[in-house]
């Protein structure tokens, strides 16, 4: 049975408390957290196999006048500590963190920023709910949400740490297919699958996949997509939710854009 506009509307923003939290904000403000953040566009490049700083992390993480049509900005919502973020089974915490705009490993430093895709309104958009026929209301919703929200992190590890924390990754895609559940903040969700899929292949080497978790109060699933690279000894992680897709079903990969972006600045 073809459930409601409110009632799928509403299972979709329910889909998960961890993506969620991660786009609700998208401007420069937010609250101070212990996690670093992009500075303005800087040309710095980053020579292979050197361990970074959290400053110098900075400075090579995507920042705000790097992508034409993307807003980048401070990440908001995120757990401020990998402490609060926890995984029924231990093997399976590396996606866990890299679906949280955490380091997926033990990192000398981290930081994370958030790019956003800007979109122009639709005729429709500007339109009053009063005015527009019946359907357009979710249509309307629907396009308004379909833009790429990209949780971008970047961290840096001593000695073999950041081979050993790809591993860790790339082991978890496999060993964790049947799913786990992940608590964020306390608010938990049930991960009912993990599918690997194509990596980038930007970087030493890349590993990507896609999570299905429940939706809260309904019998559907959602699926989002992250990507983990490794550039020497640094990390990189990606994570993009888009609600439009999560919405109509629609199929959607991590956003090749950004990391060709962020890629660019790593090399």
């Amino acid at each position: 049975m073809k459930r409601s506009t409110g009632a799928r509307i509403g299972a979709t923003l329910a889909v998960s408390a961890l993506s969620l939290a991660l786009i609700t904000g998208c401007s420069d403000e937010g609250s101070d957290d212990s996690k670093e953040t992009g500075s303005d566009s800087s040309s710095s490049s980053a020579p292979a196999a050197k361990t970074y700083t959290a400053a110098e992390l900075q400075k090579l993480i995507l920042a705000k006048g790097d992508m034409d049509g993307y807003e980048v900005a401070k990440t908001v919502g995120a757990p401020e500590t990998k402490d609060e973020v926890t995984a029924s089974d231990e093997k399976c915490r590396p996606l866990a963190f890299a679906m949280s705009a955490q380091a997926p490993g033990d990192a000398a430093a981290e930081t994370s920023v958030q790019a956003t895709e800007e979109k122009d309104p639709t005729d429709t958009a500007s339109q009053s709910v009063e005015d527009l026929a019946e359907g357009e209301v979710e249509d309307t919703l629907t396009d308004a949400m379909s833009i790429n929200v990209t949780i971008v992190g970047l961290s840096s590890y001593e000695g073999d740490g950041a081979a050993e924390t790809f591993k860790s990754v790339s082991d978890a895609v496999e060993s964790c297919s049947g799913g786990f559940t992940v608590t964020a903040d306390g608010e938990k969700q049930k991960l009912v699958k993990i599918t690997a899929e194509k990596g980038s292949g930007t970087g030493d080497e890349s590993v990507a996949f896609a999570s299905e978790g429940e939706m809260e109060d309904s019998e559907d699933t959602g699926t989002v997509h992250a990507e983990v690279v490794r550039h020497g000894n640094t990390i990189a992680t990606y994570y993009t939710i888009n609600l439009g897709s999560l919405m109509t079903g629609k199929a959607y990969p991590v956003d090749a854009a950004v990391v060709e972006a962020q890629a660019k600045k790593l090399k």
